[in-house]
């Protein structure tokens, strides 16, 4: 039997890795057992958020590197994106004891601004003890993925962002981020995705579902 209980599910790791295509996949398996869940995305998530996204991508396109966001701008507009969502979306809904599927959250700002720009933590550190409001990821899945492979799936995107456009070695330092974080972690599972095998949803949806019921 399943508890109802507030339950976010956090899905990382770099641009092809599918943690977009694994979120989806979860909750349609978890609709198919009658659980419903909300899935949203960072940044972004809520129609403000939303448009703080669009000028953050909007600023990597631009040709002028003198015109382009400080380290920190950039940064305090993912934060205000998240503060956005958090207050609009993610704490209301599990206030209501629902499941919320996140693609990305605050390891990716950990992963892409702290050790991929060398932003100070301590400054996230500061701005999340407020505007976190004591949530944490009951479950995060960081998906591995090879070079070969996620460049494959990038190329079949049809609408590109900032992020699928950086070189291979931002992708290498971005990826080895995301597994230091989860070192040690329980709450933590690391996948190799670089195959598009059905057996990843499957591993995924036991775990999920054997953590529901506790």
């Amino acid at each position: 039997m399943y508890k109802k209980k507030p339950f976010l599910i956090v899905f990382e790791g770099i641009e092809g890795c599918g943690k977009s295509f694994q979120s989806k996949k979860l909750k349609k398996n978890l609709k198919k057992i009658g659980l419903n869940s909300i899935l949203t995305r960072e940044p972004g998530g809520t129609k403000s958020a939303e448009l703080i996204r669009t000028l953050i991508l909007k600023d990597y396109f631009n040709n002028s590197k003198k015109d382009k966001f400080d380290k920190y701008t950039d940064t305090l507009l993912y934060l205000a994106a998240r503060n956005e969502h958090i207050v609009n979306k993610i704490n209301p809904a599990l206030k209501r004891k629902k499941i919320v599927i996140c693609d990305r959250f605050i390891d990716s700002t950990i992963a892409y601004q702290v050790y991929g720009k060398k932003v100070k933590k301590s400054f996230i550190d500061n701005i999340h003890r407020i505007i976190l409001d004591n949530i944490k990821p009951n479950l995060t899945f960081i998906l591995k993925v090879s070079y070969k492979s996620s460049e494959k799936r990038l190329k079949k995107r049809k609408n590109k962002n900032r992020y699928d456009k950086f070189p291979r070695a931002f992708y290498t330092k971005a990826q080895n981020s995301f597994l230091k974080i989860a070192k040690n972690k329980k709450n933590y599972f690391i996948f190799d995705s670089s195959n598009n095998d059905s057996n990843l949803e499957e591993k995924i949806f036991q775990i999920v579902c054997r953590n529901l019921k506790r």
